[in-house]
């Protein structure tokens, strides 16, 4: 394959239209100024992955795509991204080493250059709070309290019972509901999987994870504190849920503030950390994105170049776009970004240590899709029915784990 070190460099991002994309438009320029390398950045959001193996199977893939760690697995296994040496990086010293190791592969190589990652809190009406006299949760138990409190007291004083604790996107589609589930199936002491790289067993049935899709069930099913059509919610539609006051209670990452302090008021909801659940121990799903550098690229020295640009503190700083909506990196891989001297909202501060300290990223499996998705469909069916059998769906997704985890070659 001849290769052409000045040969424009074709950039994917999986965002939509808006700031994000002028972001990621501005890094690239600045890129090109210091390396001479032209660069043409397209935004897709909807259906990215589907145009991804379109543009696979007419030859035509993209030099660099920054997508989600969570595709790293899928593409891998496709053969459509190249591996990358490390030691070879520029600059890969300054990277954090958990942010490397959502580069890695189950095979322990990487494939990708981290670029940003993210953790997820709960953003809270702060004002339904105070006015129901309740404190900022610090356990399950609490948080039960302040989602029956907004979903019966009429929080919003307009004297109908209109509220609910939570806005929840569990829909099937891209996993939705084991993505958003995450964070509190750890909490609870429950896994999607046990063991490690290579030698995993199922985890889902086992009696902490059964707690937890307990208690999410009751949200649903007994309690009913969770907003209306949250079976069928994708995330751009659970957002309005929280920004319009139809409930005050949603976990998500740090690129909602600009959003809702925009449409729903800075000073009327608050981003606190996810209380410890039965297993007294917090959890947060990390993830983030990565640089990805496509195979077949005419330029090959030209992506690396990007990735070692992205990662370095003038892109890094780039890509945070301070305290504006148009944030590319949520959180810097590289740890010689001073948050606090590139954003002066203290709330991002508060995700940072939730990363740091509580983060956890997927299984290192190779291809965690065929596991999200079908989790996604069971818990999702399992809170959809108040009549389900938890214990019984669950241990029938154990079996499709077993499965799928001697189909990849990595069962215990």
């Amino acid at each position: 394959m001849g290769q052409d070190t000045k040969a424009p460099l074709e950039i994917w991002v999986r965002k939509p239209p808006g700031a994000t994309e002028q972001t990621a438009k501005a890094l690239a320029a600045k890129f090109t100024e210091t390396s001479g390398i032209p660069t043409n950045v397209t935004a897709l959001f909807e259906d990215f992955e589907t145009k991804l193996q379109q543009a696979a199977a007419q030859k035509q893939l993209p030099d660099i795509v920054i997508n989600d760690t969570g595709q790293l697995g899928t593409l891998v296994k496709q053969g459509l991204v190249r591996e990358v040496d490390r030691t070879d990086i520029a600059g890969a010293q300054s990277l954090t080493p958990v942010a490397w190791d959502a580069a890695k592969a189950a095979d322990g190589k990487h494939y990708a250059v981290p670029f940003s990652a993210q953790s997820f809190a709960l953003f809270v009406r702060k004002d339904w709070r105070e006015k129901l006299g309740l404190p900022v949760p610090t356990s399950w138990a609490d948080l039960d309290t302040l989602a029956t409190a907004f979903t019966t007291g009429d929080p919003d004083g307009n004297g109908k019972a209109d509220t609910y604790g939570y806005a929840v996107p569990a829909s099937t589609k891209r996993g939705y509901t084991a993505w958003y589930f995450s964070s509190f199936l750890w909490a609870g002491g429950g896994d999607f999987l046990n063991g490690s790289p290579g030698a995993f067993t199922p985890g889902i049935a086992n009696p902490e994870s059964v707690a937890a899709v307990d208690w999410f069930k009751a949200q649903f099913c007994t309690a009913k504190t969770v907003a209306p059509g949250a079976v069928t919610m994708e995330t751009t539609q659970a957002h309005p849920v929280f920004e319009t006051g139809k409930a005050g209670i949603y976990l998500t990452g740090p690129y909602n503030m600009a959003r809702f302090d925009k449409n729903l008021g800075k000073d009327r909801y608050e981003v606190v950390p996810a209380p410890p659940g039965p297993s007294g121990k917090a959890a947060s799903l990390a993830e983030g994105e990565n640089v990805y550098l496509m195979a077949g690229s005419d330029n090959q020295a030209g992506q690396q170049k990007f990735a070692e640009f992205a990662v370095s503190v003038e892109g890094q700083t780039i890509g945070m776009a301070g305290d504006t909506a148009g944030n590319f990196v949520r959180l810097p891989v590289n740890a010689e970004v001073k948050l606090a001297d590139v954003r002066t909202d203290p709330r991002w501060q508060t995700f940072d240590e939730i990363y740091r300290t509580v983060g956890r990223y997927v299984p290192a499996v190779p291809e965690w899709t065929p596991f999200q998705q079908s989790a996604a469909e069971a818990i999702n069916a399992i809170v959809a029915n108040c009549g389900s059998d938890t214990k019984g769906e669950l241990e029938k997704l154990a079996a499709t784990f077993a499965n799928e985890l001697t189909k990849q070659g990595v069962k215990a």
